[in-house]
């Protein structure tokens, strides 16, 4: 498994398996890859999604979303941007490019063996391991 710095990032692919990106950690912060865009997220973001995974004890949908388009009620999106969480709003840390938690997060939860995720082609979805 990649160390998930800057010279070995993870190497992942989206939910249903149609691009990969990478994603590394760069001290308190979450450096997504994906093709010339770059999202940066909070690192606690881990910790914090795997949590409330546990605490939904099931499958949770996905959800993702551009941070200019709403999220779906219930969703990981919903949660990655909504004052209820532990930062009380956005994990995304760069404006214009907030959204997506529902897209980039759950594989690297999936790869550091928190999560488990379906891979249909839509509406996919999440619990904790």
């Amino acid at each position: 498994m990649a160390e998930g710095t800057r010279d070995d990032p993870w190497v992942l692919r989206t939910p249903p398996g149609s691009s990969e990106y990478t994603l590394y950690r760069d001290g308190d912060e979450l450096i997504c890859q994906v093709g010339s865009t770059k999202l940066t997220y909070q690192a606690r973001a881990i910790e914090d999604l795997h949590a409330w995974l546990v605490s939904q004890r099931d499958w949770v949908p996905l959800g993702a979303a551009d941070e200019q388009k709403p999220s779906a009620a219930g969703t990981v999106e919903e949660w990655g941007r909504s004052e209820s969480n532990p930062v009380g709003g956005w994990y995304g840390t760069r404006k214009g490019y907030r959204g997506r938690f529902g897209m980039y997060l759950p594989p690297l939860l999936e790869e550091l063996g928190l999560a488990e995720l379906t891979h249909d082609a839509r509406n996919n979805r999440m619990r904790a391991i």
